[in-house]
């Protein structure tokens, strides 16, 4: 399917931020997932670095990231993560992770230890981690929560009856909880969310998702369109409208959301400061 004209997508102008991050031998999901508002973030500059390396233990469906056999963890990357940021004067940090079944802890300890560094370098800065399901394990979110994050980030991206075919690994449920026991174990932490729109879906289906991650109290929602990144990935069912993009905005913050970034070219870490400043 042809891009609708309601969508651009301007990949020109990275700034510096690449070199930066060759520099010190970290990794953007910005690049790795083909965001399309890479130029965007990359000129204020911003960037969500991604941990643990570029190869992820999964193969979901609509993802850029390489999935195979995962290389070590690298014991300095912490550091570097957090030098990289220093040197790009950031002042909100946002930290993901391809997802790593193989490590006994999911790559928890990784996330902790780049979390510390991150406010050892820059104590006034905020940094939100975007983490996978860690397979439901609580000590391994206990591992991140015990860095003191200040936004927990979970993305659960489709409605439940489209799992199997655009998450095949990952469970709705199960995702659902992780949010739902962050939020126990500390209920002034921000919790967060993202969905894509465009798989198929039924809208009744997507405010029932909205329905769920408010019973769990999560407070940020981010929702945009799903673009194809190859050939090899799920076909885009359907463009969703800025008209409609902007009706689940406002009917989310009714729900009760404290923020919501729902137009077609949201992405889950794009204007996070923004996010975090409710």
């Amino acid at each position: 399917m042809r891009l609708p004209e309601w969508i651009k997508v301007d990949n020109k102008g990275l700034h510096n931020v690449k070199r930066i991050l060759r520099h010190y031998g970290v990794e953007s999901v910005c690049e790795q997932a083909k965001c399309p508002n890479i130029s965007t973030c990359f000129n204020k500059p911003a960037a969500a670095f991604m941990i643990l390396g570029k190869t992820c233990t999964r193969n979901c469906n609509f993802c850029a990231i390489k999935s195979g056999v995962p290389e070590a963890p690298d014991l300095a990357e912490p550091e570097m993560v957090a030098m990289a940021a220093k040197v790009m004067r950031l002042k909100y940090i946002v930290i993901t992770s391809v997802t790593r079944d193989d490590l006994p802890d999911g790559g928890a300890e990784q996330f902790a230890k780049t979390v510390e560094a991150v406010k050892k370098y820059l104590p006034e800065s905020k940094v939100e981690v975007l983490t996978p399901d860690f397979k439901g394990d609580e000590k391994n979110i206990d591992i991140v929560l015990s860095s003191r994050p200040d936004v927990f980030n979970h993305n659960l991206e489709t409605v439940p009856s489209l799992y199997t075919k655009v998450r095949p690994v990952a469970d709705y449920n199960r995702s659902l909880e992780v949010l739902a026991y962050v939020k126990k174990k500390n209920n002034r932490l921000l919790t967060k969310s993202g969905l894509m729109l465009g798989f198929g879906e039924k809208l009744t289906e997507v405010y029932k998702v909205l329905n769920d991650l408010r019973n769990v109290e999560c407070d940020i929602i981010t929702i945009g369109q799903y673009l194809r990144p190859s050939k090899t990935h799920l076909p885009v069912v359907e463009y969703i409208r800025p008209e409609l993009f902007d009706s689940l905005r406002i009917n989310a913050l009714s729900m009760g959301f404290k923020y919501v970034a729902s137009a077609p070219l949201v992405r889950s870490s794009m204007n996070a400061e923004e996010m975090y400043n409710i």
